[in-house]
């Protein structure tokens, strides 16, 4: 077994070293456009500065996002992206870049059917006993994945899975809004590994045009209960925002701007459209290089 939360706390250290500001992890819809094209897009990212990734696992009813990437799940979906999709957009960011840190997200109904559905690639039957996310858990890990957010599983009834995923090497990421309360913030706390996911407004997924004014506050009181890195999630979309969270929280995660930055490119032109978004969210390219 891998060192838990390795990936994540050798990228977090270096970046706090380097002083180049926040890392930058773009959240990726698995097989949107199409499964064919992932690949490609996971290594356009790349080349545009990303410090990690998020894999989005495409799922029929995703409760936490908005229409960007309700869309992009259908489209992914009706393209045949399964589970397998986000373990091979994995598999190719590993081979491309052996230390980013790779967080797989999705809701629980996958994660749980995952040893059961026809698109499992396990050739282990035995691995289905026991808890049922052991078949992804082993998957997962022969993938290199370093961290797991399973969207909808609520803290309090995250062990079993966490314990699971952690035999593995596998941290559990969780998730805290503004809403959280003292309670919840600290449950997580104690539980947390890799990193915590801020989202920073309450609400589903989506751009927006300014970080939240109490963002601040949320994340002192979060801070005030845990030194596990912190991300910033949701409406994150212009490098102005990244700059602005950095000061508080050292990454920041790209999701729905990414995604309709995907959507309105050509066909042909879709992996050089990532790589110019993201040299620009990075800070790597100016904005007046961005086209």
């Amino acid at each position: 077994m891998t060192e838990l939360g390795k990936r994540f706390a050798k990228a977090f250290a270096a970046s706090a070293a380097s002083g180049d500001g926040p890392l930058v992890f773009p959240f990726l819809t698995a097989g949107f456009p199409t499964p064919e094209e992932t690949p490609d897009l996971v290594r356009a990212a790349l080349r545009g500065g990303a410090a990690g990734f998020e894999i989005g696992v495409p799922f029929s009813d995703p409760i936490a996002d908005g229409p960007v990437h309700q869309e992009a799940y259908t489209v992914a979906l009706a393209a045949g992206a399964t589970l397998e999709t986000a373990l091979e957009a994995v598999r190719v960011a590993r081979e491309t870049s052996p230390d980013v840190p790779i967080t797989l997200m999705g809701y629980l109904n996958p994660f749980l059917s995952y040893g059961t559905a026809s698109d499992s690639t396990t050739d282990d039957p035995g691995a289905a006993v026991g808890h049922p996310m052991e078949p992804l858990a082993k998957r997962a890990a022969e993938a290199g994945v370093d961290g797991v957010i399973v969207v909808d599983l609520p803290v309090e009834e995250s062990d079993a899975a966490r314990e699971v995923f952690a035999r593995h090497g596998i941290s559990m990421v969780y998730l805290l809004a503004p809403t959280s309360t003292a309670e919840r913030i600290a449950a997580v706390a104690e539980r947390a590994s890799g990193f915590i996911y801020l989202v920073s407004l309450t609400g589903v997924t989506g751009a927006r045009d300014q970080v939240a004014a109490d963002f601040e506050a949320f994340v002192a009181r979060v801070r005030s209960l845990t030194d596990t890195p912190l991300a910033v999630g949701f409406g994150i979309s212009q490098r102005a925002h990244v700059e602005e969270v950095g000061k508080l929280v050292p990454a920041a995660i790209i999701g729905s701007a990414l995604t309709s930055t995907i959507a309105s490119a050509p066909v042909d032109g879709r992996a050089a459209a990532v790589e110019r978004y993201l040299g620009v969210v990075t800070g790597r390219r100016s904005e007046e290089t961005r086209t």
